[in-house]
């Protein structure tokens, strides 16, 4: 089979954008669990530096701007996604989740490709998980 040729620059995610209906609570969530430091904010948003990319906060009255003519779909329509942070232990990263109020989603558990993970969400319902590669 015949690779096709990729679109260059599309190899290092820069951003992720989150559509919340709080951005002081989900900005709180992200300085206080991940540590996170402010780029920039406005009345409708907030940009965070993750260390190797950046967190974008916009309110779901804002989102269109960027999407249409998709729409925002609500935060109980369920899960689209999921982002993964690497931790070197899953559990301990657990337990000072849990200490910072964070109720986990699941796990940790062992899953079958090598990974010990447990998935938790964010104020406006944005999925997360934690995995530890196993040996």
């Amino acid at each position: 089979m015949k690779k096709a040729s990729p679109i260059k620059g599309l190899d290092e995610l820069e951003v992720i954008t989150l559509f919340v209906e709080d951005v002081a609570a989900c900005k709180r969530f992200y300085l206080d669990v991940f540590g996170l430091e402010v780029i920039f904010e406005d009345a409708g948003s907030a940009l965070l530096r993750l260390r190797n990319l950046m967190l974008n906060l916009i309110t779901v009255g804002e989102a269109p701007t960027l999407i249409e003519p998709k729409a925002v779909a609500a935060p109980t329509a369920g899960g689209r996604a999921l982002y993964t942070v690497r931790v070197d232990d899953a559990d301990a990263a657990a337990a000072e989740l849990q200490a910072h109020g964070v109720t986990l989603l699941n796990g940790p558990m062992d899953r079958p490709w090598g990974r010990r993970t447990a998935a938790f969400a964010d104020p406006a319902g944005n999925l997360w998980e934690i995995a530890q590669a196993l040996d």
